[in-house]
């Protein structure tokens, strides 16, 4: 296995909740065994950072940890007095979004929401794609906070912290309930996903789409099922997707391609070939994020390079910290989502050149704001004239 620097070590470990003295911990010492892991994306499961102790697994001589079983998926129910978020970030397209669910089983490893399951006690490693919070309710409190007097219309959107369309959507339907909602209110929606479960819904998108009010985009982030298997374990590989694509835009629904993120040195080199497979798939629109390692993100996916990709570990992480100005992660608005410094413009304009070449973004679509009919739900006191 590759060495990786003293800093590198001290700082996943300390990340970890690891005491670093004068020796250095290797990352494998916090690892849990293949066999436990088997699936997943995330190879460790530090302690939350709001914890008041850092638990570790180790190896007492009764080979306890290889007999334990493989992690299974529990799913919590969440009852939340709101459902609808909303955010003033002048560098993302919306200002209110949805999530049906917390956490992700897609498991996918650099996902910048896990360090969310820090707020309910639990590690943004493992638990994140293992211990799963479901909010049944969700669809009645839409309905009521659609129904509030003066609330304002502007696109909600759904898939911008986890999947709505992951494993557990399959029996649970809490997002087909929310389209449902929004469907009988005319209001606008737009969706991120990497699962092809999003054809379920279909025939309520359709008649949505017919109206101007509903939009999806399908997260392809490699044409490479090897790195999509290890890097996403649980989401649709790259073929499913753009089915899903095909899917959606022969029933009349718009659909975009998101390379999503672009890790440099890993899938950057398919810029090109995921967005002409994107337009052979029908997409019209297209974007991009750069890779973004907030907080307990960056330990876990230097684990999973040095996992899986160890011969491109310092050459990945060299590329990303010449795009964020020496670090690992820089949260400064508008340059979080696209980095800095040469090779940042260089992917943004291999980016925006072969979406022109392609005929990408020519017209993006604005959904409808002027049909919104506000739910007579029972929640809501009427009026009385």
């Amino acid at each position: 296995m590759q060495q990786i620097s003293a800093a590198d070590r001290a700082a996943f470990a300390s990340a970890n909740g690891v005491e670093v003295a004068n020796h250095l911990v290797d990352a494998a010492d916090l690892r849990l065994p293949a066999d436990r892991r088997r699936g997943r994306g995330a190879g460790v499961n530090p302690s939350g950072r709001y914890e008041p102790f850092a638990r570790s697994s180790f190896d007492d001589g009764w080979d306890t940890l290889d007999s334990l079983p493989a992690l299974k998926t529990e799913v919590q129910v969440e009852k939340p007095k709101t459902i609808i978020t909303r955010n003033s970030s002048p560098d993302i397209s919306f200002d209110r979004s949805i999530n049906p669910y917390r956490g992700c089983e897609h498991g996918c490893v650099y996902c910048f929401a896990r360090p969310s399951h820090a707020y309910m006690g639990m590690s943004p490693g493992l638990d994140f794609e293992t211990k799963l919070f479901a909010k049944p309710n969700a669809a009645e409190l839409l309905e009521r906070e659609l129904a509030k007097p003066g609330y304002e219309v502007k696109s909600i959107a759904i898939g911008t912290n986890t999947d709505p369309y992951q494993p557990i959507e399959k029996d649970r339907r809490i997002m087909r309930e929310i389209l449902e909602v929004l469907e009988a209110a005319n209001h606008p929606v737009g969706i991120v996903t990497k699962s092809a479960l999003v054809m379920r819904d279909i025939d309520i998108l359709s008649r949505m789409a017919a109206k101007g009010l509903a939009k999806v985009a399908l997260s392809v982030t490699t044409l490479d099922r090897t790195l999509a298997r290890a890097m996403e374990p649980r989401a649709a590989t790259p073929t499913r997707r753009l089915e899903a694509i095909k899917a959606l835009t022969d029933a009349g629904i718009p659909a975009m391609i998101m390379t999503a993120p672009i890790i440099p040195g890993l899938n950057d080199s398919e810029i090109e070939r995921l967005l002409e497979a994107g337009v052979t798939a029908g997409a019209k629109e297209a974007g991009y994020v750069l890779l973004r390692l907030p907080l307990e993100v960056a330990p876990l996916f230097k684990d999973w390079l040095l996992r899986h990709y160890p011969n491109r570990y310092r050459h990945v992480l060299s590329l990303l910290r010449s795009m964020r100005d020496g670090k690992d992660y820089d949260a400064e608005w508008g340059k979080r989502m696209r980095g800095s410094g040469p090779y940042a413009f260089q992917i943004r304009r291999r980016f925006e050149m072969t979406a022109r070449r392609l005929d990408l973004n020519a017209n993006r679509l604005q959904l409808r704001t002027d049909l919104f009919t506000p739910p007579k739900s029972a929640g809501v006191q009427l009026a009385l004239l």
